[in-house]
């Protein structure tokens, strides 16, 4: 029988995160703000870090270089990674109105793959909220406008959020993450972002 494998995650430092991931969860990193932990990534972008076993010290795309990606079970027979991204988000200010393409746009323009995504919510500031999807239906001559004259948001799904909620964010949903929400976020393995 195979031993677990225990991660170590990456630390990522953007200009919205705060420091809830080193004041309570004892997250390390030289960086001023941790926005995000990459608690399981395989990424060109950030690899976990072994922390026990034989292994120890190695990032998880060294270790699937040297072992495959039998471990990760028989779905993933044909898989070149870890199919998936885990990461804690802490949100101190709001995220940019973004959205992650299609698979199919996604291996035609960037020449990986796309990214569909889930939030748990684990904690909240009072007031925190999250935008997904539209709250009425737009054209897209009207979509651009928005998009131009900076009044998108006047237009997305807002919902308060409490410890517990969970959203599905299927590729193409434009969506955005408010100030005050920490979350979990499941992930395809793909860090492409359009904003």
């Amino acid at each position: 029988m195979t031993e677990p494998i225990f991660l170590q995650g990456i630390c990522k430092d953007y200009l919205w995160g705060g420091n809830r991931l080193r004041e309570e969860y004892g997250k390390k990193s030289d960086a001023d703000k941790i926005a995000e932990s990459w608690e399981l990534a395989c990424h060109k972008d950030g690899s976990s870090i072994l922390t026990t076993g034989a292994d120890a010290g190695k990032n998880l795309r060294e270790y699937l270089d040297e072992h495959g990606t039998g471990f990760l079970g028989t779905n993933c027979a044909g898989c070149t990674t870890v199919p998936v991204l885990i990461k804690l988000i802490d949100a101190k200010q709001d995220l940019s109105i973004q959205v992650h393409p299609s698979d199919a746009y996604a291996l035609q323009v960037e020449h990986e793959y796309g990214k569909t995504e889930m939030w748990y919510v684990v904690d909240a500031d009072k007031g925190a909220k999250l935008r997904s999807g539209f709250s009425e239906q737009i054209t897209p001559k009207e979509y651009k406008e928005r998009v131009l004259n900076n009044t998108i948001t006047d237009v997305l799904q807002e919902y308060e959020i409490k410890p517990g909620d969970v959203f599905f964010l299927p590729a193409g949903r434009v969506h955005s993450i408010g100030a005050g929400a920490f979350i979990a976020e499941i992930q395809q393995t793909s860090d492409i972002t359009y904003r």
